[in-house]
């Protein structure tokens, strides 16, 4: 998963749009405030790592001297700055050109990059109490920045007479989407209402910002507290040893030694579900996991995703969409809702059609082994797994000691070298935020730098779940025309090693690896100009594309051949274990297919509502799955009130983005099958036209610039095994 980029989070506080609770500033009250700095601020500048250049190598924020006191002091004076600045553009007494205005409103607010670029990437991957409540109070301010920008009507005028000549105007391809994406998150930020309305957004703004904290805060603390404790050593049947270590490791963690503690954390709960052969405990373990923040208690979010969902509804009817989907796609690949249900129709009865045969297979062996039960969703992938063993001989305690966590991020290089040329030097002198985190200097084999690449790999409490790739600095050029080098960080929640043993990881696992390394190449093989354009600043339908490809490499016998070798012997993997893999590779496809489309509807039932009043947010679910005519034994991905992506990430009616991409994904990789897998003109002409290219012109145009053709379906539908090839 790609987070949204820290830059394009500064960014859009600058020329986007959120909201605040008080109204504009005018540039003689603004000017006060500037001069009213806290003391605090004052007293702490020389001591304070945001207020001056870090002076560490290659620019990496010195974690070491920074603490959670230096938050709140940055944040203001940054605020402050921002504020100043663009006042400073909308009441320039010069006309409004390009420079002036657009790129102007491009490099403002520098201190605010450089302090939420740490602040933001620590409090999804390394946060503490204090930050939680800092962030619930810094995000409000920065939703107030977001409107004091977009609806000053001053700096509207500026933006909107640049864009009303822009086909005059000697621009370069780049620039010219520059000036129109900035007219237009100013439209869609608020620019053209009225007073009375201008109002209602930033308290609609403001109320959306503080209810998406509270609901990831809810997500946490449910995922942190559940705990299945197993106290008796015939309770652990059927569970491979590496996971009964970690449950160990995890008890006395917990102040439970001598037992064994299995959470809702991936690595935890997906094996267990697996493996377990205690049915009761499965059942537990299942039910905890689709029922966080669904219980009734504290950390409850039914009443917040119904209020989310209905103001944003009335939010885009303000800003005269019909739907919040509507506002939101318009922006992406897919323009409108109908698009995406296009799409989605497609698939979802090949999917589900599939789905209900695996269940008749797995409901066939219950009733030949005499099981005397109806398969339900905590028995889904323990028989699966069976199923699996059977008909494939494959094991996924087979392959996970081919799959050390070492190894494939070596296997992750190996392929990024051969593509793009890309090497990796590992440093260990430089700060990092926890001691889980590993740097390495990353270069073309020229060596020409190309930036810094951060791992931070073992689940831990201070972390939210999944995998994600952000920036603590993403690539751009100066105003002064200095190419600034990229720090790229993955962020995973991958079991600790125990013992003298490594972390293994089972094929998904590894696959994810190479999938969010897919997005530090995006980053790191960037060539935009300015930092909105940058990178993995494109279409959310279209930032999962590059990860998704990067993907495909780990199933080829070359590359797997390279890494994947026995922790133990050293033994490269077997080919006729590779075929295995390959041969089950398709398997269970209609439970991954569905699981993840029902939530996708799910997002964009939420998202296409025209009631503005909050709905009852259990029976709305149940109605949407209903409806879908989803099998009881397998639930959306993501259910309503853990749905973090949607309620309290940036993927709210994009969550379909990851099958989208896909398309594209598939009939890209099928050029590298066609050239070969390491071609090096396909690959240049990849990097050449989507990967180096960010968002400075339109995706699509950019897709068949590489391919020379419309991306078709059919390689999505035979690489899930939904047709037949």
């Amino acid at each position: 998963m790609r987070k949204i980029a820290l830059t394009s989070i500064v960014l859009s506080v600058l020329v986007a749009g959120c909201s605040k609770e008080d109204t504009p500033i005018a540039a003689t009250e603004n000017a006060k405030k500037v001069e009213k700095t806290d003391s605090a601020v004052a007293a702490n500048s020389e001591s304070n790592p945001f207020f001056s250049d870090y002076n560490t190598p290659f620019g990496i924020p010195p974690f070491d001297k920074i603490t959670n006191a230096h938050y709140a002091p940055a944040f203001k004076k940054a605020i402050a700055e921002a504020k100043q600045e663009v006042l400073d553009v909308a009441n320039n007494p010069e006309p409004a050109n390009f420079e002036n205005t657009i790129e102007a409103l491009e490099y403002n607010g520098k201190l605010l990059t450089k302090v939420a670029g740490v602040f933001y990437n620590l409090t999804s991957a390394h946060t503490n109490d204090e930050l939680k409540a800092l962030s619930k109070d810094i995000g409000p301010q920065l939703s107030g920045l977001n409107d004091d920008v977009n609806l000053n009507p001053a700096l509207f005028k500026r933006v909107e007479a640049i864009y009303n000549q822009l086909d005059s105007l000697d621009l370069r391809v780049d620039q010219k989407k520059l000036v129109v994406d900035r007219y237009k998150q100013f439209v869609r930020g608020g620019a053209g209402l009225n007073e009375k309305d201008k109002q209602t957004l930033r308290d609609l703004n403001a109320r959306i910002s503080k209810l998406g904290l509270e609901f990831g805060d809810n997500v946490l603390a449910e995922t942190n507290n559940f705990e299945l404790v197993v106290e008796k050593q015939e309770d652990l049947a059927g569970l491979p040893q590496y996971l009964i270590d970690a449950a160990a490791e995890t008890a006395k963690e917990r102040d439970k030694p001598g037992k064994w503690v299995f959470t809702t954390h991936r690595p935890s709960k997906t094996p267990f579900l697996m493996y377990s052969d205690k049915r009761e405990l499965r059942e537990k373990m299942w039910k905890g996991y689709i029922n966080r923040a669904n219980n009734n208690n504290a950390n409850d979010n039914k009443k917040i995703v119904a209020e989310v969902a209905a103001l944003r509804a009335k939010r885009a009817q303000l800003l005269g969409y019909k739907t919040h989907a509507h506002f939101v796609l318009e922006n992406n690949t897919a323009k409108n809702p109908e698009n995406v249900y296009g799409l989605l129709d497609k698939i979802w009865p090949a999917g589900l059609a599939q789905a209900k045969q695996e269940l008749a297979d797995m409901q066939k062996m219950v009733d030949e082994q005499g099981g005397g039960y109806k398969v339900e969703g905590w028995d889904w992938r323990y028989l699966s797994e069976k199923i699996r063993k059977a008909r494939y001989d494959l094991d996924e305690n087979q392959t996970k000691p081919y799959f050390s966590l070492e190894d494939t991020l070596k296997g992750v290089f190996y392929t990024v070298n051969k593509l793009y040329g890309m090497t990796f030097k590992e440093r260990t002198d430089l700060p990092v935020y926890h001691e889980d985190v590993r740097v390495f200097e990353v270069y073309y084999k020229n060596g020409e730098l190309i930036g810094l690449y951060l791992t931070d790999h073992y689940v831990r409490a201070s972390k939210r779940g999944g995998a994600w790739m952000n920036a603590y600095r993403s690539q751009y050029v100066t105003e002064k025309g200095e190419f600034v080098k990229p720090i790229i960080v993955n962020v995973l929640n991958y079991p600790r090693p125990t013992g003298d043993k490594p972390t293994l990881l089972t094929f998904g696992q590894a696959s994810t690896l190479f999938h969010e390394f897919g997005h530090a190449a995006h980053g790191f093989l960037s060539n935009g100009v300015y930092p909105s354009q940058a990178g993995t600043s494109v279409p959310r339908d279209f930032v999962e594309f590059p990860s998704q490809v990067l993907e495909n490499w780990m199933f080829e016998p070359e590359v797997l051949a390279n890494f994947a070798k026995h922790y133990e012997t050293g033994e490269v993997i077997p080919q006729a274990l590779v075929k295995k893999i390959q041969a089950a590779a398709q398997f269970g496809q209609g439970f991954a297919t569905t699981e993840y489309m029902a939530a996708s509807l799910l997002d964009l039932a939420w998202h296409t509502q025209t009631d503005t009043n909050p709905v009852e947010a259990a029976s709305f679910e149940d109605k949407v799955i209903a409806d879908l005519g989803l099998i009881p034994q397998i639930a959306p991905r993501y259910r309503s009130t853990y749905f973090s992506h949607i309620f309290s990430g940036g993927y709210s009616s994009g969550y379909y983005g990851y099958i989208w991409s896909e398309i594209l994904a598939a009939d890209a990789y099928n050029a590298f099958k066609e050239n070969g897998i390491f071609d090096q003109a396909t690959a240049e002409a990849f990097r050449a036209n989507v990967l180096s290219r960010g968002g400075t012109d339109d995706p699509m145009k950019l897709y068949r610039q590489f391919r020379g053709q419309e991306p078709d379906p059919k390689h999505l539908l035979e690489s899930r095994g939904l047709v037949t090839q």
